[in-house]
């Protein structure tokens, strides 16, 4: 069968991000990789077991749901600490998984306790403070102590961590001010706990490995995307493919694609990718947006389409239906990265490495190391 349309993975290049992170974060603190919404589209079981390898020694999900595919993979030492507030749904799930529960109201420490007790367990728990974020988390003294009396309450609900997120931690100098307003308020707020403060996600770790305390959380980084400017050896991890399917030529003046928003000003020769919105690639790239094919950079021209888009390959002469298009990745010298689509998309790399549909095959490099 061939391949319409497939993202390649490659596990060992994100072991070997995770070493490069590990080499630079301070001996003190450890690493949490962030394996959330199926590993930022990479696999959340093959992102958690190379991140593992390449040193981190726990991970985070959104969701009991992601932390339970990891463990039922066979992913069972780790600490895994869902990120999302509890819901009675949630704790169950996380505490049959032996999922570590974020928390912060004195009501989400009942329904782990209840859990708990149900299943004759002890379920960990991380105290998420609000430092800024304005998501979830206690913002005040008061708000605290109402959650570490509920945990103090009675038995079956253990305090491991406590944390907090940087909104603007890869912003400029007032995003950097508002970072350190943020880090002096979760001090104030985790004096005394005794207990794993984690704080550093990837923007914060590379500009600030001095708020490393005693974990940091490494995410978008670990994926080859470095938020800010870093002299690390990170490298992306996906490649997206699709093929030509046919290939025609048009004289000056013919339109290409939905809207008539592309005419063409010479004879031009076309090529019909097999990829579209209707597989993760942003429609808001149309007009924008750029593919490799035959190691050349080729135009796409026009709206994108659902299931296709149209490629201007005049000065690739050579190409012919069932080449590969490369959408992300490197072809000879040639490269685009998700930062490129993102551009052209009006979004942020996250969402492109994310946008993969049901029907885009996923494929794994397996790390032989």
């Amino acid at each position: 069968m061939s391949v319409r349309n497939r993202r390649i993975v490659d596990a060992g290049q994100i072991r070997r991000n995770m070493e490069a992170i590990r080499a630079a974060v301070p001996d003190t603190a450890a690493i949490m990789a962030v394996v959330k919404a199926d590993g930022y589209g990479h696999g959340g079981v093959t992102a958690a077991r190379a991140a593992l390898k390449g040193g981190a020694t726990a991970l985070a999900v959104a969701t009991a749901e992601e932390g339970r595919e990891i463990r039922d993979a066979g992913i069972r030492e780790p600490e895994i600490l869902v990120l999302g507030a509890v819901s009675e749904e949630s704790a169950e799930a996380g505490a049959e998984a032996d999922l570590t529960m974020t928390v912060c109201a004195p009501e989400m420490v009942r329904l782990c306790r209840e859990a708990a007790e149900r299943l004759g367990k002890t379920v960990r728990v991380h105290l998420k403070i609000d430092s800024g974020m304005g998501r979830i988390g206690v913002r005040t003294v008061s708000e605290r102590d109402a959650v570490l009396s509920e945990i103090a309450a009675g038995p079956g609900v253990e305090l491991t961590g406590v944390y907090t997120h940087f909104s603007d931690a890869d912003g400029n100098l007032e995003g950097e001010r508002y970072s350190q307003e943020q880090f002096e308020r979760f001090l104030t707020l985790s004096e005394g706990l005794g207990v794993r403060r984690h704080c550093a996600n990837s923007a914060a770790a590379l500009r600030h490995p001095e708020w490393a305390l005693e974990m940091v959380r490494e995410g978008i980084s670990l994926y080859g995307y470095p938020p800010v400017e870093t002299g690390l050896p990170l490298a992306p991890c996906m490649r997206w493919e699709a093929q030509i399917s046919y290939v025609k030529e048009v004289p000056a003046g013919a339109y290409v694609s939905y809207g008539r928003t592309w005419q063409a000003e010479r004879p031009t020769r076309i090529a019909t990718v097999t990829c579209g919105y209707g597989d993760g690639y942003h429609r808001a790239a149309s007009g924008q947006a750029e593919v490799l094919i035959r190691g050349k950079r080729a135009k796409v021209l026009g709206r994108i389409c659902m299931d296709q888009m149209m490629a201007d390959v005049t000065d690739i002469p050579e190409a012919r239906a069932e080449d590969p298009v490369v959408l992300l990745g490197s072809d000879g010298a040639e490269r685009i990265t998700a930062e490129d689509i993102a551009r052209w998309s009006g979004t942020i790399s996250y969402e492109v490495l994310l946008s993969r549909s049901g029907r885009v095959q996923m494929e794994i490099i397996e790390d032989r190391e």
